[in-house]
Formats: structure tokens, C-alpha cells, sequence
């Protein structure tokens, strides 16, 4: 069963202030998270419960993940040097 995927409201901002090309990108590996949230290459972040870093490039996608309700939230979307 698929999971539900939400963005928050400074994820999608975040999304908005994307370079026009890689906006696509990052948003074909954020609906893929709903197939599986946690892909091959995804790491969990440490002393934060059910984060976890998705890596596109230059930029990382963080999200969390609730089993229980099957939901996928992102939290922000930005550039490798502003994420942490």
C-alpha cells in the first residue's frame, strides 16, 4: 500500500525557489516517495525520530516518515550547504 505524501508550507516554498530545471527533478524523486519512503541511499538523521535525507543533487529533500498513519511528510527542500 502506497503512502500519502504532504508538503509542508516551507517545503513548498522551498520548491518554489528552485532553479526552473531542477524543480522537476526533485519533484519526480518526492512523488516516488510514496511507492517507497525509503529508497536506496536515504539516510536517517541522527537525533531526530523517522527523519530521514534524500540527495538530488546538490539539493536534499527532508522528510519524515509515519508508519502508523502511512504519511510522508517534507519539511524542506534546499541546497546541500543550507540543509542541516
Amino acid at each position: 500500500m502506497a503512502y500519502a505524501v504532504h508538503l509542508t508550507p516551507s517545503a513548498e516554498r522551498d520548491l518554489d525557489r528552485l532553479p526552473v530545471l531542477t524543480r522537476p527533478r526533485v519533484l519526480a524523486r518526492i512523488r516516488s516517495l510514496g511507492r517507497n519512503p525509503r529508497p536506496f541511499g536515504v539516510m536517517k538523521l541522527v537525533g531526530r525520530e523517522n527523519t530521514y535525507r534524500l540527495r538530488v543533487g546538490v539539493y536534499r529533500v527532508l522528510y519524515e516518515i509515519r508508519d502508523e498513519t502511512r504519511l510522508v511528510i517534507v519539511e524542506r527542500v534546499r541546497h546541500r550547504r543550507e540543509a542541516y
